[in-house]
């Protein structure tokens, strides 16, 4: 398994679907997962820090967790099928429930939570962005990853469809 980070949510063009990008942490692969737009804005939300007058879902999943005296202790990235992605809430007392991607991700980011993808997921469906060694380099990657949204405009789910 490898420690993935949110990067954060992109609207795909010309579909405009809402894509949450991940990023191997050490590494130079990205991760894009295709969502739907309440989960988007649910990632959205926790990543700026915003609170909503009365819990989103999520919200309200991440409060019973505490409430109950659980932690969410890992999300695993653990499946992909035909293009469709699967994770795993992982807690505290080793217990495991199969979930969305996005459900899992939008809770992670309320609880503290790391992500977690599996090597065999990275491998298929990452993206290689190299890291730059110093700073003569940055220009270089601020052109990668200019290059790398010209692909996310660009690319559709059907495109790492392997049938």
């Amino acid at each position: 398994m490898r420690e993935v980070d949110v990067v954060g949510v992109r609207v795909e063009m010309p579909s405009s679907q809402p894509i949450v990008l991940l990023r191997e942490v050490g590494g130079e692969r990205y991760l894009p997962i295709w969502i739907g737009a309440a989960e988007a804005s649910a990632i959205a939300f926790a990543q700026q820090g915003m609170e909503p007058p009365r819990p989103l879902t999520h919200d309200l999943f991440a409060e019973t967790i505490r409430v109950l005296g659980h932690t969410l202790s890992q999300v695993r990235i653990v499946n992909l099928t035909d293009g469709v992605f699967e994770a795993i809430l992982v807690f505290d007392d080793k217990t495991e429930i199969s979930a969305r991607p996005s459900d899992s991700i939008a809770i992670a980011l309320r609880t503290g939570t790391p992500v977690f993808c599996t090597e065999e997921i990275l491998a298929e469906a990452g993206i290689p962005v190299p890291e730059s060694e110093n700073e003569a380099d940055e220009v270089q990657e601020e052109e990668e990853v200019e290059r790398f949204r010209e692909f996310l405009d660009q690319v559709t789910p059907e495109d790492f469809d392997k049938s």
